[in-house]
């Protein structure tokens, strides 16, 4: 099996820029996806979603759905760069073992996620993360 390479916030999204057969899969909740906002362009596939807050069985299937329909001129399994952003990488580093485990070979993690680790203070967003390294993001 593969392993799985962790990425600062910063390099993924050069990685993703100049990656042809690259993906982003935001793995958080619908509820952080849609709410605290995440990176431009990246798709959503949860791997813990509410109401159950259970890991979703379908997410290595639903991966491999993605991937077959945005990249018909490679091998999703093979050729395809997959790059998982949670909130602060503990989430994506299971969810990316969970892919390398089915088959898939190039699947990275950003190592600070979408808000990085909480402070002092218990805050988010002032330590590391997507959006306090000033990276593209939206909210809905």
């Amino acid at each position: 099996m593969p392993d799985l390479h962790d990425l600062s916030p910063k390099q993924a999204y050069a990685l993703l820029q100049e990656t042809p057969c690259s993906i982003l899969i935001d793995i958080r909740s619908s509820m952080e996806f849609l709410f605290v906002g995440h990176p431009v362009g990246a798709s959503h596939i949860a791997w813990i979603d509410e109401p159950d807050w259970t890991e979703n069985p379908e997410f290595v299937p639903e991966t491999q759905r993605l991937l077959e329909a945005r990249f018909k001129e490679c091998d999703p399994r093979q050729d395809a760069t997959v790059v998982l952003i949670c909130r602060s990488g503990k989430r994506s580093r299971e969810a990316a073992a969970a892919l390398l485990q089915a088959g898939f070979q190039n699947v990275m993690h950003i190592d600070e996620g979408f808000e990085g680790e909480r402070d002092e203070h218990h805050h988010r967003g002032t330590l590391g993360g997507w959006r306090f390294h000033g990276l593209p993001w939206e909210q809905c």
